[in-house]
């Protein structure tokens, strides 16, 4: 502890302040009872004590430390609680494709819940379509020229987005007329990518269930379109995403599931969908709510929109446990979720968890089992 050796305790003796009474002088002891920490790195220090020092910093590095911890409750939690990954945001675009294909294959998420347009980007990448360094600054109208399309610093080939495009017709076009869940869709595209880091690909293999709410506003969405379009020029009725079956087989997954864990990297649908599966368990007589809880997001809490609703404010609706265990980062996910991610493979926390087997017939989930 720091002392200053020039000075005496009876240089300061003139200094005086109001006598605290007994209780409040208790409540002060216990309020500067515990120090913030600063953080010592070494020419070693991982990722995952990086993280967990984090908890005893300030700011954002704190609360990106208790979301670690929260990540460790679910983990170490011997009911083994089904995690659901909300994905939004440029993930794939930001550098993050590795990351996410990560916490599939090692086992970390049960249940992936993403915008169409993070799991179009995984299909553009898994024919080897490329992102590319860009600028923020740069010459729009020049980029629509060229045939270059800009998500904020980043450049993707629209000559490829249009094959993407139409490898999401093509599939569409081989499958039996009728309705379908987005999962039951993405998992026939699943089945005609090779590329092993794709994060659909590692989904299908490991059995799980990618559900896209809002599948008809991205890509694949465009190549669902004309894929309806030229089937009915043909006469046929083709397929169609049924939005509500969607919602009927996450909620047969949560009222199977002892305990749920929700991990929400930024917001949007995917936050909502999966906080409203939640209450949907009341068709079932459940009476559920989340009993753990993290988000990732930079959404700003004063406009009052549900993507940058507190996990907190969603106690109040019963989708987050009164008594859970949650936390909250205000960190762009770029940053924030390969510095989760990071802790959980460093600290080997899912090594020995189970995987789950998901047993559909059509919409209905026959049975919910660890393997």
């Amino acid at each position: 502890m720091g002392k200053n050796k020039d000075f005496e305790e009876k240089d300061y003796a003139s200094l005086s302040y109001p006598k605290l009474s007994p209780e409040n002088q208790s409540r002060r002891n216990s309020l500067l009872g515990e120090r913030v920490k600063q953080l010592e790195l070494g020419n070693n220090t991982s990722v995952a004590e990086l993280v967990e020092a984090m908890s005893d910093m300030s700011i954002q590095a704190r609360n990106i430390g208790q979301c670690a911890q929260v990540l460790k409750n679910i983990y170490q939690d011997k009911d083994r609680p089904t995690v659901f990954l909300g994905l939004a945001g440029p993930l794939i675009a930001a550098g993050l494709r590795k990351v996410l294909h990560d916490l599939v294959v090692n086992k970390a998420v049960d249940v992936v819940v993403s915008t169409g347009a993070i799991i179009y980007q995984d299909i553009y990448a898994s024919f080897g379509h490329g992102h590319f360094k860009g600028t923020p600054r740069a010459d729009d109208p020049q980029l629509n020229d060229l045939n270059i399309d800009r998500i904020y610093d980043t450049y993707i080939d629209e000559e490829k987005v249009v094959r993407t495009d139409r490898f999401c017709k093509l599939v569409a076009d081989e499958m039996e007329q009728g309705n379908y869940s987005s999962r039951s869709y993405l998992d026939k595209l699943a089945e005609r990518i090779e590329d092993e880091e794709s994060i659909l690909y590692q989904c299908h293999k490991h059995g799980v269930p990618i559900i896209v709410p809002a599948l008809n506003d991205s890509s694949i969405g465009i190549g669902l379109t004309e894929h309806r379009v030229r089937a009915q020029e043909a006469g046929k009725q083709g397929i169609a995403i049924d939005s509500i079956q969607d919602n009927h087989e996450l909620v047969q997954i949560v009222i199977k599931s002892p305990k749920t864990a929700a991990f929400y990297v930024a917001g949007g649908v995917p936050k909502n969908y999966i906080n409203d599966s939640i209450v949907m368990s009341y068709i079932y007589g459940f009476d559920r709510g989340h009993d753990y809880a993290l988000q990732i997001t930079t959404a700003v809490t004063q406009d009052g929109g549900l993507s940058s609703s507190t996990l907190s404010e969603g106690r109040s609706w019963g989708k987050i446990k009164k008594e859970a265990r949650f936390a909250m980062a205000w960190v762009e996910p770029s940053v924030s979720l390969p510095l989760l991610a990071g802790y959980v493979f460093g600290k080997e926390l899912t090594k020995n968890r189970p995987r789950l087997k998901f047993d559909w017939e059509k919409d209905q989930l026959k049975c919910l089992k660890t393997i």
